[in-house]
């Protein structure tokens, strides 16, 4: 996985009577050349998964090659988060991006330039000879289809220390990236949790998920890339005049730049009852984790929260109990984000699987069971009791900033104010994740707090960046999915809708929709219809713009490459004509 950014391989074009490097033996054993098909094969701005093989004709792995504007590129073959093959992904100018959760890959380098994810792709040597394609590979590369981009390390910067504060994806990819990045100096990682960063999407998801096989990097990583952390410990002062950091340990730490990037908290109700033992929040692996110890068939469970937190547990835990019943105050559940039809949809959905719904309702009081400190029953807004076991708080959450409120550092409702290098209103002080109130590259650049996985990784990148004065300003799309009860909603972009238009079917969840503000399209939403919200990300992140008269003429007609079968799907006997116009 070591080694440096991969250099843009330019095509070299081999004459008859030159040499093919050899596929196997001394010197060239690491290697595999092979012919992979014909320069005729591929068309510009075409994806191909193909075959490297070796002298005997036996596969020794695959590879992606891309040709854009007249050039080929070979790269690994599927994104280094969760596997997605990149071929079925969204190809935009000069980079691919993941057809599942939206990070995004160089095409000539292979570097990671967006996220989630924190590893880049291999990528390899091509030549050309009488119109064959050949690509040149080394076995591990093959393999392990994934390195990390390192660069020449930075003397300048060994007196210089880096704390970071907060063990989530901005912290951990920012202490990845300042060291990818050459940073030689002290890189010290605060994690309040007791222990290292990990996939925290899962929390409420999957929550019997193994924490040690979910770590974003291993110990040994950390300790190879004199990366240094403490866990188990929390920032309580930042005192800006002296550069310090003050830890609940009491311990004092003195840093050249702090990057800020505690989360957020999950909010609790004011009601009476909720100290009661198996009341639970949902943030951390420890709290999925006593969660899923306390399910079983016996057991009445209750939601509180029609969001993502709230469908998620009551998607997890809908088979593993006697009874789940999601309370909310609206009658569609996502509304917010997915709009009336889709929610309805996924309503439907739940229902269908046996989740129960009270609408238009919240809990009073969290009541204990006789002689007992353990949940028993809730009683609602309305005086009805329900029976409850266990009950899954998921009514959002807040900026986890309380520690810094007796700082210089300027704050909007709790979030950090920063500019679009992620600098705070302090020199030397950046931030990042949920608690940055941030300029939004896609909306214009009006601010927000948006609390997005795949962003908070993007966030620690740029702010590692602009620490190590490699000047690099925000430009991500918003980007974001849910799966509930095996389907999969991708949601791409930013901004309030004023209405929506949905493409395909919902009863087959086969749909993509356009969010509408101003006769203008500000997100996308999709499922089973990979890779379009991708695509749309990939669009409006090279600046450009899609308009209700667009879609209302071709609601296809902006992509880049249609992916045929399911657009025909989709679109059945029309798609033909969509695709011509």
């Amino acid at each position: 996985m070591g080694g440096k950014s991969c250099k843009s391989y330019s095509i070299t074009r081999r004459s008859a009577s030159q040499k093919l490097p050899s596929t196997g033996g001394s010197p060239d054993q690491d290697y595999i050349t092979s012919v992979v098909c014909q320069e005729s094969e591929i068309s510009e701005n075409q994806m191909k998964l193909l075959e490297l093989k070796d002298g005997t004709e036996t596969e020794v792995g695959k590879i992606l090659l891309i040709k854009q504007k007249g050039q080929l590129h070979a790269i690994g073959t599927k994104c280094t988060h969760y596997g997605a093959l990149l071929h079925t992904g969204a190809l935009g100018d000069g980079r691919i991006r993941c057809p599942w959760h939206g990070a995004c890959f160089n095409i000539k380098t292979g570097d990671i330039e967006d996220y989630p994810g924190l590893d880049s792709l291999p990528c390899y040597k091509v030549t050309l000879e009488q119109g064959q394609v050949i690509v040149q590979a080394r076995r591990k590369d093959l393999d392990a289809n994934r390195r990390l981009r390192t660069t020449n390390i930075n003397s300048c910067s060994a007196s210089r220390s880096v704390v970071i504060i907060g063990g989530g994806p901005a912290g951990a990819t920012c202490a990845d990236t300042l060291r990818q990045e050459g940073f030689a100096g002290r890189i010290l990682m605060i994690c309040k949790e007791p222990v290292l960063p990990y996939d925290r999407i899962k929390v409420s998801k999957m929550m019997d998920f193994d924490v040690s096989k979910s770590l974003l990097r291993n110990q040994n990583y950390y300790d190879e890339h004199n990366i240094e952390t403490k866990l188990d410990v929390e920032a309580v002062e930042l005192d800006t005049d002296n550069k310090t950091v003050t830890l609940s340990s009491g311990e004092r730490i003195s840093y050249s730049s702090v990057f800020l990037a505690t989360g957020s908290k999950p909010r609790m109700p004011s009601v009476p009852g909720t100290e009661l033992s198996n009341v639970f929040l949902v943030r951390t692996q420890a709290d999925a984790a006593r969660i899923n110890s306390q399910l079983s068939q016996d057991k009445h469970v209750i939601v509180l929260g029609q969001s993502f937190i709230g469908m998620e547990a009551a998607a997890y835990c809908q088979n593993k109990v006697a009874s789940v019943t999601v309370v909310g105050r609206d009658t569609v559940p996502l509304r917010a984000v997915f709009g009336e039809e889709i929610g309805t949809r996924i309503l439907k959905e739940h229902q269908a699987k046996g989740v129960k719904f009270v609408f238009n309702n919240n809990i009073a009081k969290f009541l204990p069971k006789e002689q007992s400190n353990d949940l028993g029953t809730v009683e609602l807004t309305d005086g009805t009791k329900l029976q409850a076991d266990v009950a899954i708080v998921g009514i959002g959450s807040s900026p986890y900033t309380d520690w810094l409120k007796g700082s210089k550092v300027l704050m909007q409702d709790g979030a950090v104010v920063v500019d679009e290098f992620l600098k705070s209103s302090v020199d030397d002080v950046y931030a990042g994740g949920d608690i940055a109130y941030a300029p939004v590259f896609v909306s214009g650049g009006a601010m927000a707090a948006i609390g997005h996985y795949p962003l908070a990784h993007y966030h620690g990148r740029i702010a590692a960046l602009n620490i190590c004065q490699k000047v690099t300003p925000l430009k991500a799309v918003p980007y974001f999915w849910t799966n509930l009860f095996g389907k999969n909603y991708r949601y791409a972009g930013h901004g309030r809708a004023s209405s929506v238009k949905i493409f395909g079917s919902l009863e087959d969840f086969k749909f993509f929709a356009y969010y509408l503000n101003d006769g203008k399209v500000i997100a996308m939403s999709s499922a089973g219809s990979d890779p379009i919200v991708s695509d749309f990300a990939e669009y409006i992140y090279e600046g450009n713009v899609l308009t209700e008269q667009q879609i209302e003429d071709n609601p296809i007609g902006w992509m880049r490459n249609k992916p045929v079968e399911l657009l025909r799907n989709i679109f059945k006997d029309k798609f033909d004509s969509l695709n011509k116009s």
